[in-house]
């Protein structure tokens, strides 16, 4: 789900689940994506228009849909949520939307004087190797595993704009990751990545079935925070600011994210990983699509319900009145889509192989158009496509997920059919 800043009351709402206000609800919507250039001089105001209708090419794919009862309560559910965040959204000043746009200007002519919007990977620094994280047992709910930590090292360029701003938040500095390894001989490795308000290890375990993937699969996990989420939050809520008015900041979690990935995949190889895949959901999707650029030693990635447009969704579910304010003072949304295809997944042809690349949406997502998932399924063609009877919310408890993940791990080669057939459902600790 896209918000700028939501007020306390939406999280509020998740304080008496679970997890304590960390519940998987919020945790999940990770609607995330990012840029791909429109035509020259459109307005907010032109573009709002469009409703669910994006600019994103959307190839011919057949999608199951059923109109079933249990469907429509799902699709409520999306669109309930939806409307609340929007509701508590906070707008900038018409002052601070002017501070966002000579950002944005001022990122532009940068971008452009050093070659990125022309050859965006040179705008992505190589980090350097991570040789000694801290490692501290923890448990969550009787879930035992380790807590990966380690210095990021990562800085925006010198005389970015917004530099100054990312250096000051002090928790994004460090970086996190939940570990569940098993012991005796090496396992192939499951990297996972989070969405939006997600990056705890309650939602996080959720999120991605990490019991079934651990103990029924055998692999061993890890789940890395995203900056400005969980322990690298730096507001109230893990994930507040990455879709504030502060565009840049989306710009450098982004090639954090990417530089911290790397780092931790590269210390999974020092790890004796005989096989590492890659698993996003949502923003991790968005993420991990991006990624793929970087990293062609991948034995399989899975994106699930990714976003491709970040202008598009900011557009779908920011209120109206922002956009009405932003058109006042001259803002057009080529501004923003310019400046983030530094870090668009369909600003790189994917390193990894393509029968190595697999896709999943669900046919009633009221939070990420369809037409996001099928851009990925262009661009990564003829990657793996699949759908499931579901919304963004549903994907929580939908039964078919472990079925299109466990398909995409055989199609991939990481599991063998037999092995799957030897474990069949057992719940036991391989």
């Amino acid at each position: 789900m896209i918000a700028l800043e939501v007020g306390s009351g939406v999280n509020d709402l998740s304080k008496t689940s679970p997890d304590g206000g960390r519940g998987i609800l919020s945790a999940v919507l990770g609607a995330t994506g990012e840029a791909v250039r429109t035509g020259p001089g459109r307005s907010f105001a032109a573009l709002l228009d469009r409703g669910w209708h994006s600019g994103l090419a959307s190839p011919a794919v057949q999608v199951p849909g059923s109109r079933s009862l249990g469907m429509a309560a799902k699709v409520a559910a999306d669109e309930a949520f939806r409307a609340l965040m929007v509701a508590m959204a906070r707008v900038p000043s018409r002052d601070g939307l002017r501070r966002v746009r000579s950002e944005l200007a001022a990122a532009t002519a940068l971008y452009a004087d050093r070659g990125w919007l022309e050859d965006p990977r040179g705008y992505h620094l190589a980090p350097p190797p991570l040789s000694s994280p801290r490692v501290v047992p923890a448990s969550s709910r009787g879930i035992g595993f380790d807590h990966l930590q380690f210095v990021s090292g990562y800085e925006p360029h010198l005389g970015e704009p917004g530099r100054e701003r990312w250096l000051g938040y002090k928790p994004v500095r460090t970086g996190h990751a939940w570990v569940l390894r098993h012991r005796g001989a090496p396992r192939p490795w499951i990297v996972c990545v989070h969405g939006y308000r997600m990056g705890f290890p309650l939602a996080d375990f959720q999120a991605f079935r990490a019991d079934w993937l651990h103990h029924e699969l055998g692999f061993n996990v890890v789940m890395p925070t995203l900056p400005l989420h969980g322990e690298r939050a730096i507001g109230r809520f893990s994930g507040d600011g990455f879709f504030s008015a502060q565009f840049m900041d989306m710009v450098h979690c982004e090639a954090q994210a990417i530089w911290d990935l790397r780092r931790i995949l590269e210390w999974l190889r020092g790890q004796e990983a005989p096989a590492i895949g890659l698993y996003g959901i949502s923003l991790g999707g968005y993420t991990s699509a991006l990624l793929t650029g970087f990293e062609s030693e991948l034995d399989c990635v899975i994106a699930g319900m990714p976003a491709m447009c970040l202008a598009d969704l900011l557009i779908d579910h920011a209120p109206a009145r922002l956009w009405r304010l932003a058109e006042s003072i001259g803002m057009q949304i080529d501004e923003l889509t310019t400046v983030l295809s530094v870090v668009s997944p369909l600003s790189f042809a994917p390193a990894v192989a393509r029968e190595k690349l697999h896709i999943y949406g669900a046919v009633a997502d009221r939070l990420i158009p369809r037409n996001h998932v099928s851009a990925l399924w262009e661009h990564w063609a003829p990657a793996q496509l699949r759908w499931f009877e579901g919304s963004h919310l549903s994907f929580t408890w939908e039964s078919a997920i472990n079925d299109l993940v466990r398909t995409a791990l055989v199609d991939a080669g990481m599991i063998g059919t037999r092995r799957l057939r030897e474990r069949g459902s057992s719940t036991q600790a391989a």
